[in-house]
């Protein structure tokens, strides 16, 4: 009697855990893009207060994120010349690198559970002589992985496959959802 009794309690505490776990989780829309400016980041999202914030924030991780050449020479085999400068970054520490050519930028759209809407997260982006975009790779360096923190390059990168200019929202669901991916190609139509 006790065991059966203790075995039913068990599994009136546990039902509500399960029935949260299946309960359908709010869809949460994520905008996300690479701009080469301001202004057609703003022409893709309709956003310019949000858009002017992630190119600031993405200017001030640039140099720190940049790939660090150890000369101008090496930097140009990856870069154009025109991109490939002296930088320092906010350590002080000098090197060659290229310029920020754009910067990437992503923000949930949607209000989940009645959070405050948050602001965008962005990180520069480097175009390479081949035309392809790069950049910072989550937990990358930068580059900065050798004792002299120059030299390594394009080490800290990930590739960005985004087509630059263009606002892609992906809709994130709750426990057992897919993800869906729609892309836009000039404003914004919530």
């Amino acid at each position: 009697m006790k065991r059966s009794r203790t075995t039913a309690l068990l599994l009136m505490s546990a039902a509500p855990l399960l029935f949260t776990a299946c309960q359908k989780e709010p869809e949460v829309k994520v905008q996300e893009g690479l701009y080469t400016s301001v202004e057609a980041c703003t022409e893709a999202t309709g956003d310019p207060s949000s858009c002017r914030n992630a190119f600031a924030e993405a200017q001030k991780q640039a140099a720190d994120a940049a790939p660090k050449y150890a000369s101008k020479e090496a930097c140009e085999k990856d870069y154009k010349p025109e991109q490939c400068v002296q930088q320092h970054t906010s350590a002080g520490t000098s090197f060659i690198g290229p310029m920020m050519m754009g910067f990437f930028m992503s923000q949930m759209l949607s209000n989940r559970g009645g959070l405050a809407p948050q602001a965008p997260a962005s990180a520069p982006a480097y175009q390479d002589r081949n035309a392809g975009w790069a950049r910072p790779a989550p937990g990358g360096t930068g580059g900065l992985n050798t004792a002299s923190g120059i030299g390594a390059g394009k080490a800290g990168l990930a590739p960005v496959t985004s087509e630059p200019n263009r606002a892609v929202t992906a809709s994130r669901g709750g426990f057992g959802n897919t993800s869906a991916r729609r892309s836009s190609s000039g404003s914004y139509g919530g």
